[in-house]
């Protein structure tokens, strides 16, 4: 039998659950705060491999074996790895305090609306952009990925980190700190889990469902449902396909470049993910914002011109939309599919500008394909009779960048 036995958030591990232990696994810390039986064998935890292969010894010679991890090790932790190469039915399982639930506690704020995300051993760009796009993230930390570098890539957002470190210890330490603040310190090793808050929605609301906000119940918003400019907008017909190719989904990033009314980047935001929209003109800038808002989302607006705009956007976006452009559209494609890891959207009025935009998408080497969209809608006319009004036909190009390519880390 393998006993896990989540700790290090306060809970001192009973001498009962060490007796007859054969083999006791755990961290550093963890292993030299209990007094361990004089004949069980101690592993530090490091590498996985040489632990696992000595509990699977242990466990092959009929010995008991106690593995101890950080608060729940069933969440985010070392259970995934246990069950899988022992097998569940193997496992007596004894779960502490999370981190996250300790943090949340520590200042005094529910957690059912929370998203939490790992960024130990793991991309740190997924976590900055779910902290982005969710008034309320738990970032759980690992070498490279701490309060200094989420703070850094959080720079410009309007959000607040809590930095919890030696929960549960004589030297926890939780402190609230700007991300400009976050960047510039030493944290050392002992940070359990970052809380990024945007204050304003930090308490959130009665919630039925744990996790983060309820995802939309549809998508490809009517027309009406956002401010525009004279019709100035991306329909939904064509709204409800981009959307489809670009796959918008919690810890991407999405840009959304020519925005017009930021139609496209609302509903992205919607959905999950984190948006940038780059729109040129002043009042279009506004608009965004103002879209943003009405639907309760976070989309960061860009005021400048592509493809210039681009160059000083630092993150690698997953995908891109494309609207308008004019006469630059080529340029401005070819910007887009050099950065983009994984999809670029283009949405066309003219025809005359397909052959070049579809050039920009295959050059950077990304699989095109596309369609032209038609549509009529049902209109009323007197005497309660209904016709169909066609609307203005768009060309919708995709290019896909092949997956070998996004896990080399083609896309710069």
């Amino acid at each position: 039998m393998i006993t896990v036995v989540g700790t290090g958030t306060g809970v001192p591990v009973g001498e009962d659950v060490l007796a007859g232990a054969g083999l006791v696994v755990g961290g550093r810390r963890h292993l030299d705060a209990v007094r361990l039986p004089e004949s069980a064998e101690r592993v530090v935890l490091g590498p996985l491999a040489p632990a696992l292969d000595a509990v699977e010894k242990q466990v092959g010679a009929g010995g008991h074996v106690v593995v101890l991890a950080s608060g729940d090790p069933g969440f985010f932790g070392i259970v995934r790895v246990l069950a899988e190469r022992f097998g569940p039915e193997r496992l007596d399982v004894r779960p502490g305090v999370s981190s996250v639930a300790a943090a949340f506690a520590r200042i005094g704020l529910p957690w059912d609306d929370a998203v939490v995300v790992s960024a130990h051993g793991r991309e740190l760009r997924t976590a900055v952009n779910v902290c982005r796009a969710q008034p309320k993230t738990a970032v759980l930390t690992g070498p490279g990925a701490g309060p200094a570098e989420l703070g850094a890539a959080l720079r410009d957002v309007p959000r607040v980190l809590v930095v919890a470190s030696g929960l549960g210890s004589r030297a926890e330490r939780v402190e609230r700190v700007t991300p400009a603040e976050a960047a510039a310190r030493d944290w050392g090793t002992a940070v359990n889990v970052v809380l990024c808050l945007d204050q304003a929605r930090a308490l959130g609301s009665v919630r039925t469902v744990a996790g983060p906000g309820e995802r939309p119940a549809g998508w490809a918003l009517d027309e009406a449902e956002f401010a525009h400019r004279d019709s100035m907008i991306t329909k939904f017909e064509v709204r409800a396909l981009a959307l489809a190719r670009l796959g918008p989904r919690p810890g991407d990033l999405v840009w959304d470049v020519g925005a017009g009314s930021g139609s496209v980047a609302v509903e992205c935001a919607r959905l999950g993910a984190a948006v940038t929209a780059v729109e040129k003109t002043a009042d279009g800038v506004e608009r965004v914002r103002a879209n943003a808002a009405a639907h309760g989302v976070d989309v960061g607006v860009v005021h400048g011109a592509a493809p210039d705009a681009l160059t000083d956007l630092a993150e690698t976006p997953d995908a891109v939309f494309v609207g308008g452009g004019g006469r630059g559209l080529p340029a401005i494609v070819a910007a887009c599919a050099r950065r983009a890891r994984r999809t670029v959207v283009v949405a066309m009025a003219a025809l005359d500008r397909v052959p070049a935009a579809r050039e920009a998408l295959t050059s950077a080497g990304l699989r095109c394909d596309g369609v032209l969209l038609q549509s009529s809608r049902l209109a009323p006319l007197p005497g309660d009779v209904t016709r169909l009004a066609a609307t203005n036909p768009v060309f919708l190009l995709w290019g896909v960048r092949p997956p070998a390519a996004v896990e080399e880390g083609v896309a710069q």
